[in-house]
């Protein structure tokens, strides 16, 4: 018995759940789609025409005609405005240029990449820091922010003030390629350094 019942309130709970997502997929569609020319029904809008300039609030059937005359469409811009705003404009144009925008948007967005580099421990050889800078220098190069870190396993807890100095002399050494976003810090048995190109 108890069975049906935890199986009728998962289904009910998936049903709300999709019906959720569903509600948010077409309140984006909305959310995203540009009324032009006939499918704006609003009695009045405030026009700005094809140069730009601000004609003011006029009846919407007005604003078609400027915009037939002119051969544009008449756009709508800003639609949550009292009355909404409506621009004289080549619509294809202008959904072109939206889209490029939005896109070199999401280009910057993916663009910043975190790359981590451990040191095994504070009493690192030179050789073995010497090629660790060599991979923080070449993530830099890339472009990529570089997170530096370095574990304190058992009685290496003693040698925190080490590991620091080994974390400021990196720091130290890549000044000519980095800047410090984070100085070193510990979190828990983990100390981390955080550099960012220049």
């Amino acid at each position: 018995m108890e069975g049906y019942i935890r199986q009728g309130c998962i289904r009910i709970f998936a049903l709300i759940i999709n019906v959720s997502l569903e509600a948010k997929a077409i309140a984006r569609q909305q959310q995203s789609f540009t009324r032009i020319n006939e499918s704006i029904r609003v009695p009045q809008v405030r026009l700005i025409d094809a140069e730009g300039e601000q004609v003011g609030v006029i009846d919407t059937s007005e604003a078609m005609e400027m915009a037939e005359q002119s051969d544009l469409d008449l756009v709508e811009v800003a639609p949550e405005a009292r009355p909404p705003v409506c621009r004289i404009m080549d619509y294809g144009k202008y959904r072109f240029d939206k889209e490029k925008k939005e896109k070199e948007a999401r280009k910057k967005t993916h663009s910043v990449q975190l790359k981590t580099v451990r040191i095994k421990t504070a009493n690192i050889s030179e050789h073995d820091l010497a090629y660790r800078l060599g991979h923080i220098r070449g993530f830099l190069a890339e472009g990529a922010r570089v997170k530096v870190s370095m574990r304190f396993f058992g009685r290496m807890m003693a040698y925190k003030d080490r590991g620091r100095e080994v974390m400021e002399d990196v720091a130290k050494k890549m000044e000519d390629v980095a800047v410090v976003d984070q100085m070193p810090q510990m979190e828990g048995r983990e100390m981390s350094m955080l550099l960012r190109p220049i």
